[in-house]
């Protein structure tokens, strides 16, 4: 007595074919929750083993083996063909995301990165007090509270080198 009825070769990549796309609809929708679990963010970014990388190769290769079997091939010809097609678009996913994290870009301005910095006085810094600079970091302008060194005075539009960062204030050299 045959209690499980026998399974095409056709019906198991058409399943895998199903569930890989659901897996990738799941993907799309919850894509950012589904990358912080596999913790994929902290090395790197997208790649070969993110969530949507993974499930592009299972949804190809299931997709591709139902189409070689339903051609006549068998199951190894099949899951061949399938494995190679499921790397092919899984890789082309992979290297896409991959490559756009890498063209993500960041405004943020770190301590490090002001020290040594030349600036413009924009608002008159007095003797003993405190005024305004701005300098340029890369592509961004820093507006910065300001106070020298030695307590000197420096008048507006006066340049000045930014020699140490405390707290929200930056201490300032007069250049001559």
């Amino acid at each position: 007595m045959n209690i499980v009825p026998p399974v095409s070769a056709f019906s198991v990549f058409l399943s895998i074919a199903v569930a890989g796309g659901c897996l990738l609809l799941v993907s799309a929708v919850f894509g950012g929750i589904l990358e912080h679990l596999d913790g994929l963010d902290d090395y790197g970014g997208s790649g070969f083993f993110s969530t949507r990388a993974i499930t592009v190769f299972v949804t190809a290769f299931g997709a591709a083996g139902a189409v070689a079997s339903y051609f006549g091939f068998g199951p190894v010809a099949a899951s061949t063909g399938g494995a190679v097609t499921g790397l092919v678009f899984g890789g082309a996913i992979g290297l896409l995301g991959r490559f756009l994290y890498r063209q993500q870009a960041s405004s943020e301005v770190r301590t490090s990165d002001l020290v040594g910095q030349i600036g413009r006085v924009i608002v008159a810094i007095p003797s003993g007090g405190v005024g305004q600079i701005r300098c340029r970091v890369g592509e961004e302008l820093v507006d910065k509270i300001a106070r020298t060194r030695d307590g000197a005075a420096v008048s507006d539009n006066a340049s000045v080198q930014i020699d140490d960062v405390l707290g929200e204030t930056v201490i300032v050299t007069a250049k001559d």
